[in-house]
Order: structure tokens, then C-alpha cells, then sequence
């Protein structure tokens, strides 16, 4: 959609009203409606504090050199490529993502998208070219409007909840498939690079594969298939949740990324020519080896994330690396010499998928830049492994300015006000008293 004339293709289609789309810190969408002729002929402008909004709607009580304190206004600027329909919408209207803009012109450093760019710029440079596809899990759940009460599976059309596990299962995904067939049937208005659907270990838990593509492309995609699909669930009277570990009792979701680097040329480096693996391969996983552990925080960005992260989950709890070995966070599939990836495990479904992509190829990136040697490949079960990564998001946060080269690559201005929102998240969530507490400590200590 590179070459499309926005304001043609509102008029073709009798576009009445534009959403105008902005990824929030956590990955959701914030921005407004406009309707379709003043969308054409107006800017678009936003308050550049909405980028440092808690999940909570709180803002953290820094002050930050880049965010003025008089909640200005930053440029919003629509990108072609991302003109959508929005297929459930009552009256014609279309979605568009915007980048962000400070008002001298340059952009926003505390927009995610804007991030993931300057991730890829660092490519650009060499004249290389990510390629990457994302696996998203999910869980498909009853409506929920007590948040003290545990969530669980939603009755599916045999009028019976989820009991067993049921790891591909083809009739227990059947089980929901007006929720299937309504994101499928959005997905194509929207062209999404949707592939297989799979049932996932979980009760009602669903994985869903994108095509592999662009970078930029592929977070914009997941994240409009978000909102695509927690309104498909809505609609047949249920909920969908990204939340890293919903469910006490049931594995954790992930968003793996497969990743590969092509050259100017469209050839793989991380193979030669005659399909052996490369020094770029070796450092390419030795940098996600090293750098991971500073970026955790970007893979699992909210207090729920480091549910995922303990011996009796799936989930990766150290930096062991291996071929075709599921148990390990960094995965080289099976594949053929041209079609050489890597899999990174460590994303929770709930990460931003633009700083979870920037993190995943950054640190990668880095990795070639200071040609890291990895370990050797890890044969067996690698969750038996001692835990090594950060496990509550305190912690994560610490560890994410402690080396030049990572606040470098995503940005000073960045870290800091990342830093500074998720660290009021998690001084927020501290202050919760959980029923753990009530059960164990009240008459006991």
C-alpha cells in the first residue's frame, strides 16, 4: 500500500469517518475520530502526554526534557501503508496509523513505532533487511466484570467448558469457530497476513501465525489484529486476552518472533553460499544471549509478564540457545539453508509488538556489531536450567540503562520515560493486597 493516495482511497470506498491511530505504551490504540472530509484537508494533532500514560490512566510524576509540561501538542502524520477499513464498524470509516512528531519536526522519541524505525535504521545502514514472523497466543475467555473473581474457560457451542488439555486440538478450536470466522472474515477486509490457527495447551487457548514480511509491517499488523480479535470475541459475548498468564492453573502466552537478515541482494545472511551457517548467524544469536537480559522489560512490560517465567511453565527462564529445541528462550528451527531463522521466545502476548520487535532485532544487531560468540547449542531440556532473567518487572526496569550500547540503540530519551511509566505501574501494583496474602498471612504472622 506504499503508493496509496489516502485521500483518493477515502473517496472511492465513501469513507464518512477515519480513525485516527496512535500505538499507546502498551500497544493499544489511542487517538480519535475524524470525519473523512476534514481529515483531508486538516493536520492531526494529538497531547504528546498520552505516550506516557500507565495502563492504570495514571502518569508517572517525572519530568521529562522531551514532554512539555504544559501537555502541548505533537504532529500527527498518517502512513499510507496503513490504511484499513474498519470491518465492524456501523458506518463506513477507516483506520490509519500515524507516527509522531515533536513540534520542531523530529520524531517523537517516545513513540513505540518511532523506536522500532530507529531499530531499523541501524540495518538500513548495512543495507540489510529484517524479516520476521510473529506467532501470537491468546485466550479466549468468559465474560468477566468482577476482577476479584478468577477468570475461566467461555462454554463453547457444546454447552461445556474446557476440562482436559487439548494441544491441537482440531473440534476443541472448533468449539468457538463463530469467534474463528468472524476475526478470519475481518482479517481479510483488513489484509492481514493471517495464517494457520492452532488450539494452544491452555483452556480455549489459540495461536495464531502471520505471514513472515517487514518488520514495520508485521507490528502494525499484530497490532491491529489485537483489536480485531478482542472484538470478534466480544461480538459472540466473550472476551479475548493477551495477558501474559490469565490463568493461575494454565500456561502463559507468548509472542514468538521469527527473525532472519536478507542483504541487498534478497540472499539470507545467516547463511553462506553454500548454505553453512555464518559469523553473522553465531553473533546474532551471542547477541540476543547478551543483551536479552537488559531488555526483559520490553519482552514482558507489565507485572503479569514474570507470571510466565517459572520452571512449571513453557516459558524461557535463561539464555540457552538450540536447534529445533522448544525448551530454549533463542530456537533455530527446522528449515531449509536459504530459510535459516531464528525464534525468539521470551515476548509475552501482552508486549508491545514494536518494542518487542525493535528489542528482539536490536539486540541481535548489536550482537554482529560486537561479533559475540554464543554459547554452544543446548541438546536437552534447557528449563531445567537454572532461572537467570529478571523475574518481577522492578527488577527488569534496573537492568535496562546499565549498558551504553542498549540505551544507545533504542534511544536515551526512550529509556527514560519507559523507565519511569512502568515504574510507576509496578509502585501502583505494589500497593495491592492480594487474597494470597489474606489466606497465608492473616492469622499466621
Amino acid at each position: 500500500m506504499q503508493d496509496v493516495d489516502i485521500s483518493n482511497w477515502l473517496k472511492e470506498r465513501g469513507i464518512k469517518e477515519v480513525e485516527c491511530l496512535v500505538p499507546d505504551m502498551t500497544g493499544n490504540a489511542r487517538g480519535k475520530f475524524i470525519p473523512a472530509g476534514k481529515f483531508i484537508k486538516e493536520e492531526s494533532r494529538l497531547p504528546e502526554a498520552i505516550l506516557a500514560q500507565t495502563v492504570t490512566g495514571e502518569y508517572s510524576d517525572e519530568d521529562f526534557d522531551f514532554i512539555s509540561p504544559i501537555d502541548g501538542d505533537m504532529l500527527l502524520v498518517p502512513d499510507a501503508a496503513t490504511i484499513r477499513v474498519v470491518p465492524w464498524a456501523t458506518e463506513p470509516t477507516a483506520q490509519i496509523i500515524h507516527d509522531c512528531f515533536q513540534p520542531d519536526g523530529s520524531p517523537h522519541p517516545f513513540s513505540t513505532r518511532n523506536v522500532l524505525k530507529k531499530v531499523l535504521a541501524g540495518f538500513t545502514d548495512k543495507d540489510w533487511f529484517p524479516v520476521v514472523a510473529p506467532e501470537m497466543e491468546f485466550y479466549l475467555v468468559a465474560k468477566n466484570i468482577n476482577p476479584d473473581m478468577e477468570l475461566e474457560a467461555p462454554i463453547g457451542r457444546s454447552g461445556r467448558r474446557e476440562s482436559a488439555r487439548q494441544s491441537y486440538g482440531i473440534d476443541a478450536a472448533n468449539e468457538f469457530e463463530n469467534v474463528i470466522d468472524e476475526m478470519y472474515n475481518f482479517c481479510e477486509k483488513q489484509e492481514l497476513d493471517v495464517d494457520t490457527l492452532i488450539h494452544e495447551s491452555g483452556a480455549a487457548q489459540m495461536e495464531i501465525n502471520f505471514l513472515h514480511g517487514n518488520a514495520l509491517n508485521l507490528a502494525d499488523q499484530v497490532f491491529v489484529f489485537k483489536r480485531t480479535l478482542r472484538e470478534s470475541a466480544l461480538r459472540q459475548g466473550i472476551y479475548a486476552t493477551f495477558m501474559a498468564r490469565p490463568h493461575e492453573k494454565e500456561p502463559g502466552s507468548s509472542m514468538h518472533i521469527h527473525q532472519s537478515i536478507l542483504d541487498a541482494e534478497g540472499n539470507n545472511i545467516f547463511v553462506d553460499e553454500n548454505g553453512e551457517e555464518t559469523d553473522l548467524f553465531r553473533w546474532y544469536i551471542g547477541g540476543l544471549q547478551k543483551y536479552i537480559p537488559y531488555v526483559i522489560s520490553l519482552f514482558a512490560p507489565n507485572v503479569n509478564s514474570y507470571r510466565r517465567f517459572t520452571k512449571a511453565d513453557d516459558a524461557p527462564i535463561n539464555l540457552e540457545w538450540g536447534y529445533d529445541n522448544r525448551t530454549a528462550g533463542i530456537r533455530v528451527p527446522h528449515s531449509s539453508a536459504k530459510n535459516r531463522r531464528v525464534e525468539n521466545r521470551f515476548a509475552g502476548a501482552d508486549a508491545n509488538p514494536y518494542l518487542a520487535m525493535a528489542a528482539s532485532l536490536g539486540c541481535g544487531l548489536l550482537g554482529i556489531m560486537n561479533k559475540i560468540e554464543p554459547t554452544a547449542a543446548h541438546g536437552g531440556d534447557a528449563g531445567g536450567e537454572e532461572i537467570v532473567i529478571s523475574r518481577n518487572l522492578e527488577s527488569a526496569l534496573q537492568l535496562l540503562d546499565e549498558l551504553p550500547e542498549v540505551e544507545a540503540m533504542f534511544g536515551a530519551h526512550f529509556i527514560e520515560g519507559y523507565k519511569a511509566v512502568k515504574s510507576a505501574e509496578f509502585e501502583e501494583f505494589n500497593k495491592v493486597v492480594s487474597a494470597w496474602e489474606r489466606e497465608f498471612l492473616l492469622l499466621n504472622v
